[in-house]
């Protein structure tokens, strides 16, 4: 997986369906130990809840895993209809908990596929929605009478500059797409931005808000 999207921060969205109310809590997670955690507080927070159904896509280490629970609730009425719908928006690493208080009136499989994809489509809609996506970072070192000059170029090319450290010179971060350095390094020079060392680090998922 080349790119994917995710979520900037925790949103909660609620809808009520026939007095069953239905509460989405959507995470942004990065591995398997804080998905069963925040499941574990979610539990212990809504403990009074009739169920606690979830979805999520997880990307570690290059795997994909998915899974999905209906928790009580009739087959495929909840976990896996959430799942479809971060698989349609390629949503990763992002951990769905819809928490049901039961209203007292049936809803039948139709009407809870629907609360339980309304509830997460909420949710996804008040959410920040950010794009990670293959890069490197190239460390720079640069003289303190070009930053202001390197800082503007890379607000304007929509490039992360981070790990700033003032020494001698400013040595920073900057998350780029795979293989821009050299067009990059050129656009400098177009600029006058004198660098006195570079060099490309590792490759990684870096970030994009939408």
């Amino acid at each position: 997986m080349d790119s994917f999207k995710t979520i900037k921060e925790p949103v909660t969205a609620q809808i009520v369906e026939k007095k069953s109310k239905f509460i989405a809590k959507l995470f942004y997670v990065e591995n398997q130990n804080e998905i069963d955690n925040i499941i574990k507080d979610i539990k212990k927070q809504y403990f009074d809840a009739r169920h606690h159904c979830i979805a999520y896509r997880l990307l570690e280490d290059n795997i994909l895993t998915e899974k999905a629970s209906d928790d009580g609730e009739p087959s495929g009425t909840a976990g896996a209809p959430m799942l479809k719908i971060l698989q349609k928006n390629n949503l990763c690493n992002v951990l769905i908990i819809v928490i049901r208080y039961f209203g007292g009136t049936l809803l039948g499989t139709g009407g809870l596929v629907r609360a339980y994809s309304d509830s997460l489509q909420k949710a996804i809609e008040e959410a920040t929605l950010v794009e990670k996506f293959i890069g490197e970072q190239l460390e720079l070192e640069i003289e303190y009478a070009d930053f202001e000059k390197l800082k503007y170029y890379c607000e304007k090319s929509q490039i992360n500059l981070k790990n700033i450290r003032y020494s001698e010179n400013v040595v920073c971060i900057l998350e780029i797409l795979e293989g821009q350095t050299e067009k990059i390094l050129e656009d400098f020079e177009l600029k006058s931005i004198k660098i006195k060392n570079y060099k490309n680090l590792c490759k990684k998922f870096i970030t994009k808000i939408l």
